[in-house]
C-alpha cells in the first residue's frame, strides 16, 4: 500500500476562503479516513486492498465511514464571531451545536465531554476509542466524534455521527492494541441509527449558522 494517501479535501483551497462554510460529506461506500499524523502502516494492506483510504487534517485516529453516516465539517475563518483562539472552546461549541440539534430526535441523555482528551494512548489509533473535548455521548456511549485543524486563517472543525459500531475498524489494523476490542465493543443505539438526517442537518444549520452550505458525495 502506498504511503501517499489522498486528502479528504483540498485544505489549502479552504484556508484561502474568508467565507464561513458548513460541509456535508456523504460516503458512497465504506471508506477509511486516517488522522493527519497517522502512518498508513497502521492499516494492513491485505485487509484494505478493496477499501478506499483518505486522510483528514486534524487530530484523532482512524474513522470507518459508511453510507448513512453523517460527516459534518465547519470552516470558521479567523475574525468570524464563532472563531476562537482556544481550541477547547472551538470543540465544545461544535459539540453544543450537535447536542442541541439531536435533542428532538434522541430519547437518551445527551452530554458533551468538557474535559481534556481521555483514553489509553495506544487505543487512540481508532477515533471512537477515547473521549475528546466537544464529543457527544448518548447515555454514556460516544455518538459524535470531534477533531479540528487550526491554521492562522481559521479553524476547521470536523465531526462525524456513525451508524455502525466502531469495532469494525479493528478488522483493518495491522496490529490491534491490547484491550481496544473491549473499549470499542459498544452497540449503536437504535435512536441514533434511525434519525432523520435531513432534519438534523437543517437543525445544525439553524443553531450554528449562517454558513455557506456545501454538500458532496465521497466516492473515494
Amino acid at each position: 500500500m502506498s504511503g501517499d494517501v489522498e486528502e479528504l479535501y483540498d485544505y489549502d483551497l479552504i484556508r484561502q476562503s474568508g467565507e464561513p462554510s458548513m460541509f456535508d460529506v456523504r460516503p458512497v461506500r465504506t471508506t477509511l479516513v486516517l488522522g493527519s499524523s497517522q502512518s498508513v502502516d497502521v492499516l494492513d494492506p491485505r485487509k484494505v486492498r478493496d477499501v478506499p483510504v483518505r486522510r483528514r487534517r486534524g487530530g484523532g485516529g482512524l474513522v470507518v465511514l459508511h453510507p448513512g453516516d453523517l460527516w459534518i465539517d465547519w470552516w470558521i475563518p479567523a475574525g468570524d464571531p464563532r472563531w476562537s483562539g482556544d481550541l477547547h472552546v472551538s470543540s465544545l461549541r461544535a459539540g453544543q451545536w450537535w447536542r442541541e440539534s439531536l435533542r428532538d430526535q434522541i430519547d437518551g441523555v445527551l452530554t458533551v465531554h468538557e474535559g481534556r482528551l481521555e483514553g489509553e494512548p495506544a487505543h487512540r489509533v481508532v477515533c471512537f476509542a477515547g473521549r475528546g473535548p466537544g464529543e457527544v455521548f448518548v447515555d454514556g456511549v460516544k455518538t459524535v466524534g470531534v477533531t479540528q485543524w487550526r491554521v492562522r486563517e481559521g479553524v476547521f472543525v470536523s465531526t462525524v455521527l456513525p451508524v455502525e459500531p466502531s469495532i469494525e475498524a479493528l478488522g483493518f489494523l495491522t496490529n490491534v492494541p491490547v484491550g481496544l476490542d473491549r473499549v470499542l465493543d459498544e452497540k449503536v443505539s437504535a435512536p441514533v441509527a434511525g434519525i432523520d438526517h435531513a432534519r438534523l442537518i437543517d437543525r445544525l444549520v439553524q443553531v450554528s449558522g449562517p454558513w455557506r452550505s456545501r454538500s458532496f458525495q465521497l466516492d473515494a
